[in-house]
Formats: C-alpha cells, structure tokens, sequence
C-alpha cells in the first residue's frame, strides 16, 4: 500500500511559499484516472449531485501536474484543464475552462497533504482545495460572484 499522497491542481489561491518542511515531489503519487461524486451548492439555495471524471499526467519527478477534469450536474457542467508546477512549497500554472472559454493563472501553496490554491481569470475567481490521501482525493471548488456557491467532490482512483 502505498503512503500517504499530496496532490495539486489546477487548481487556486495566491498564498506565502512554504517554508521548512516542503515536499520535493508533491504531484508523484497524483497519476492516472480518477472519478466519483459529490454535490454543487447554488447560490439560490439549491442542491445537485455532480459526477466528476479527472486524469492527471504527472512529470518532472513529480514537480509538473497536467490535470484534465470534466464535471456535470442537472443543469451545470464543467470542462478544465490546467498545467501547474511545484517549486520551493508553492504552485503556479495556467487553467482554462472550455465551455465558458475561460483562461487564467493558478497559484497556490502545498501544506500537509493539501493543495490550497486560487484561480484568477479576470471575470472569474475561484479558491480550491484538493485532499489526496492513497487511492482516494477530495475536491473543493468555491467560485466568487457566480450563480454557483461551491462544489464538493470525492474521487477515486480507477
């Protein structure tokens, strides 16, 4: 069985370098498929079970995350793509959104486990937190100014 996994995304939030105590390889134990579910909170008090897939391509011995994630609901769907990199306790990269022809910058931290990030498109922000922890990864998605109040998925390896 293999140890206790650190992830990162795409994924959001302009955060302070780690100091001691950061990881060299924070994305290595992240490869493959992943899918499961959980809910999307709408803002005007609404509720809906959302199905997720992801696959990440991890290089650069675990320093380099390409994550492909497509979600969808009822009535709200999501297609991203994001290429971000680990260097010195943080996380930068690019993200982009296709069925809103969204694009914007990634930054963010890798605390204990934890990917704390932010996206910042201009029209669109959104703060992330991804959990990893063997075959198993939890994704929290809270966006600013949309229709949309946050999103919790579970996934799991494949």
């Amino acid at each position: 069985m293999r140890g206790k996994r650190t992830a990162a995304v795409f994924v959001f939030l302009c955060l302070k370098t780690l100091a001691a105590g950061a990881l060299p390889a924070p994305f290595a134990g992240m490869a493959g498929a992943w899918s499961g579910e959980g809910r999307v909170d709408m803002s005007n008090g609404q509720s809906e079970r959302i199905r997720c897939r992801a696959r990440y391509d991890v290089g650069g011995g675990g320093t380099l995350l390409r994550q492909y994630l497509r979600c969808a609901s009822a009535s709200y769907d999501f297609d991203v793509q994001s290429t971000v990199t680990y260097r010195d306790g943080t996380i930068s990269g690019t993200w982009s959104e296709s069925t809103r022809n969204i694009n914007g910058q990634v930054t963010g931290v890798v605390r204990s486990g934890h990917i704390l990030a932010r996206v910042d498109a201009g029209t669109f922000e959104a703060s992330l937190t991804v959990t990893t922890s063997g075959n198993s990864q939890r994704v929290s998605i809270v966006p600013q100014g949309t229709d949309v109040r946050d999103v919790a998925v579970a996934l799991r390896r494949q």
